[in-house]
């Protein structure tokens, strides 16, 4: 056994600071109306901000870090969204069409037929309408630092200097605290295309098309020696995007054309610059229609990665640990399981954290275990609360240390 310790990361999302929030909310946008312009006034505070985040990081106890999402603007304290709209910053071929997730029609699905729906038509947000509706319900997204737009044209990559800034921002930070690597978040194909189409002539060469241009930030970031993760909350939170609900031999033939699309923009990559990260979407809901864990585990396993993120210190996953009872952990691979939520202000005690722990290293082998948060917890906790989140994981990730190792 090489290890002698749990490491410890987190899924990426973090508090942004005050001054960093102002900031974006006074950067002017370009003629589309939805690209922010830099400026090296703001690249200067973004730098600070991201080597100060690191050696907070290292502080309490994390050991693969990132920056935080730093790069990916947030105008306010809340703001679940901030970790897929960065993308539009980096993408052409998108505009301004009024549309979005919430206001496009409801679209019923019908067997072999699968599409998502609106959000506001979730079958969750439909069960639970009242508390949804209501504003005092804490299950409110917040606001995003710019509008969704819709593809209306040929999808190209323009990002190349806004990847190049995280990237020299968190190595920046690395080496100040002393650290050999860290991950940078990217965005899946299938996450991607879930903006109105008004282009392509198929969902699928939507998809597609989204894998080319994505495939330019996978490679910046590893070329760079860091690791790419790729978030893609669709691979599970698509199923409640669907009405009625679909059978699970639909859903599986849906959300392998997105698995696929996603192998193929990582072509060439080594594996362990890669980490795959799945959950059932971050808002603070009841989440009664998410689908099992172990009708897509599976499926997660597909991805050509070597370390696997998902859901399970929220209250409605935790349970599913024992998935692992049944499912062979391939060799090479490696999970990070959330074991501390984003989803409550509660502060987990480092005893829990430690027992989560556990629970996986028995299953898998505790080398093959990294300590992780559930999702981001920029833009969904305070950041006291955050900060002391990440501190219960470290303190957990040590004391499970000292019993597996």
């Amino acid at each position: 056994m090489s290890r002698t310790f749990v490491p410890v990361t987190h899924a990426g999302s973090l508090p942004r600071t005050a001054e960093l929030i102002a900031a974006n909310g006074a950067r002017e946008l370009e003629a589309d109306g939805f690209t922010l312009r830099r400026t090296e006034e703001f690249e200067q505070l973004l730098t600070d901000a991201v080597t100060d985040l690191v050696a907070r990081q290292k502080q309490a106890g994390v050991t693969v870090p990132g920056d935080g999402e730093y790069g990916h603007a947030m105008t306010s304290a809340v703001d679940y969204g901030a970790w897929w709209s960065y993308v539009f910053q980096r993408v052409g071929g998108l505009e301004l069409t009024g549309e979005d997730l919430f206001n496009w029609p409801h679209v019923e699905s019908s067997p072999g037929n699968i599409r998502l729906t609106n959000m506001l038509n979730r079958r969750d947000w439909v069960r639970f309408r009242e508390a949804y509706s209501d504003p005092s319900s804490g299950i409110g997204t917040g606001t995003n630092a710019t509008a969704f737009p819709s593809t209306t044209a040929e999808l190209t990559w323009r990002g190349q200097g806004a990847i190049d800034s995280d990237i020299a921002n968190l190595r920046a930070g690395l080496d100040a605290a002393g650290l050999e690597t860290g991950f940078l978040t990217s965005l899946s194909p299938g996450s991607g295309a879930r903006i109105p189409n008004r282009h392509y002539a198929t969902e699928e060469e939507h998809i597609w098309a989204w894998a080319a241009v994505m495939r330019h930030e996978y490679k910046a970031i590893t070329d760079a020696g860091l690791i790419v993760q790729i978030d893609d909350p669709s691979v599970a939170e698509n199923w409640d995007q669907i009405s009625p609900e679909p059978s699970l031999e639909d859903y599986r033939r849906f959300t392998q054309i997105r698995i696929d699309a996603l192998n193929w923009a990582l072509e060439g990559i080594p594996e362990e610059q890669v980490r795959f990260h799945l959950c059932w979407g971050s808002w603070h809901g009841p989440h009664t229609t998410d689908i099992e864990f172990r009708h897509i585990v599976d499926l997660m396993l597909q991805v050509n990665a070597k370390y696997y993120l998902f859901e399970a210190g929220n209250v409605r996953h935790e349970h599913e640990y024992i998935v692992w009872d049944e499912v062979a952990l391939p060799a090479g691979k490696v999970i990070v399981p959330g074991v501390v939520s984003h989803a409550t202000n509660v502060v987990e005690h480092p005893e829990l954290v430690a027992q989560r722990i556990q629970r996986f290293a028995d299953r898998v082998g505790a080398e093959n275990v990294i300590a992780s948060t559930d999702c981001g917890l920029g833009g969904r906790l305070h950041p006291q609360i955050a900060h002391a989140k990440l501190e219960t994981l470290g303190l957990g990730a040590a004391r499970a240390g000292e019993r597996l190792f």
